[in-house]
């Protein structure tokens, strides 16, 4: 069988622990017999990471930025624990993050929904796609305990040296406050990211704050999404037959478990946070979510959802048998692969991802699955297999 070309490649950002086992694995039994790859690879791995002071992360941002499409395995934000089992020359910040930053990227997150692993909320059809703001608010925070009587302000200096105030709470005893802050800029890339994307998978999108309450800073969110929409995205969406709407937080917590899905639903920094894990654990597994970070400027980067799987990981270590997840993994690839092809105009590259996906959707709802499927699914005897019987379990199905 003569294998499907590329003419430019993808970005290949491999990660660490039991993904990285998964991800040799997903390119040597799904992709490789199947596709002569071109990949540009960074080594992503904590090792790596710190032999090179993180800079092969910058440097894997930047070939996104060259190539628009990337592929990247789940990977390491070190804690105290992991610089000494590391021996790391410093705790490095989230891979994650600094790619986002670099490709001035949103986070869009969906469930992979199959027969047999049911929705919690009876009615949930169709996925739903959270987008997430990726920047300030309380992940910004500034805190203050405040130990008696006083007062607090908000104050704004200007450069010519002028001031503006506002009060905050004038204290009569102990409390606590919290400085919170965003970008007019920031906010006008997470609205084009949303637009765009939006477009792209020609889905309706929503969006909600409390601008009731917050009259400047929810109201600024409302304001630059509706100002952005109807100058650069109303008539695209209205030919393309999908509606951008705006709600407030509250009434759109209500919709969504009264609707089918089958939108995004675009979310400021913490409710995007917070939505995200209700969205997946209602939809069946963390470890059946897709995400792809999405830049305005048109780069795409996908990965899994979820983290490195350390448990199974020093399973494998000790030699013993995992049954580990690899479908969202699995869905990064295809993700890469189909978004590379419609970017080059190469519908083989195209039509091979969609058959990717369906062998491992076929797969599960034969009842074939890892032990977290099988766990929770509603088909009878399930066949539990380990993580590489799941792979050719799956590769069998695409040959």
């Amino acid at each position: 069988m003569e294998k499907i070309k590329m003419t430019t490649p993808l970005v290949e950002m491999d990660g660490d622990e039991m993904t990285r086992i998964l991800w040799k694995m997903i390119k040597e039994d799904l992709i490789l017999p199947f596709v002569d790859l071109k990949t540009e690879y960074y080594d992503l791995g904590l090792e790596h990471r710190n032999e090179t002071n993180d800079q092969v992360t910058v440097d894997s941002a930047n070939a996104t930025k060259k190539y628009k499409v990337a592929v990247k395995c789940a990977t390491i934000t070190p804690n105290a624990a992991r610089v000494k089992e590391y021996d790391l020359k410093e705790m490095w910040k989230s891979p994650n993050g600094t790619i986002r930053a670099i490709l001035d990227g949103t986070v869009f997150r969906a469930p992979i929904v199959v027969k047999g692993i049911e929705p919690c909320v009876k009615n949930w059809k169709k996925p739903i796609t959270i987008a997430r703001h990726a920047y300030g608010d309380v992940y910004k925070g500034t805190e203050m305990k405040i130990p008696g009587k006083g007062k607090v302000e908000l104050v704004y200096t200007a450069e010519d040296g002028t001031q503006t105030k506002e009060l905050v709470h004038e204290f009569k005893d102990a409390g606590i406050v919290q400085g919170m802050h965003n970008l007019n800029g920031s906010i006008a890339s997470f609205a084009r990211s949303c637009f765009n994307y939006a477009l792209d998978v020609k889905q309706d999108l929503w969006f909600a704050t409390k601008d009731t309450i917050s009259k400047k800073y929810d109201h600024t969110f409302k304001d630059i999404f509706q100002d952005i929409f109807d100058a650069e995205y109303k008539e695209k969406f209205d030919e393309t037959g999908i509606t951008y709407f705006y709600t407030l937080i509250d009434d759109a917590v209500a919709r969504v478990m009264k609707s089918e899905g089958g939108y995004i639903w675009a979310c400021k920094n913490y409710d995007g946070d917070v939505m995200s894990d209700m969205i997946s654990s209602a939809f069946g597994s963390l470890a059946m979510m897709t995400s792809v970070l999405v830049s305005p400027d048109g780069y795409y980067e996908y990965e899994a959802a979820h983290g490195t799987v350390q448990r199974h990981y020093y399973k494998h270590l000790k030699g013993e048998e995992t049954s580990t997840n690899s479908v969202a993994t699995i869905f990064a690839w295809s993700g890469a692969l189909r978004k590379r092809g419609e970017l080059d105009g190469n519908k083989e590259l195209m039509e091979f991802a969609e058959r990717l996906e369906k062998a491992t959707i076929d797969t599960i709802e034969a009842g074939e699955m890892t032990k977290d499927l099988a766990l929770i699914t509603t088909l009878e005897n399930p066949k539990v297999l380990n993580s590489e019987e799941f792979i050719k379990a799956i590769a069998s199905r695409l040959a």
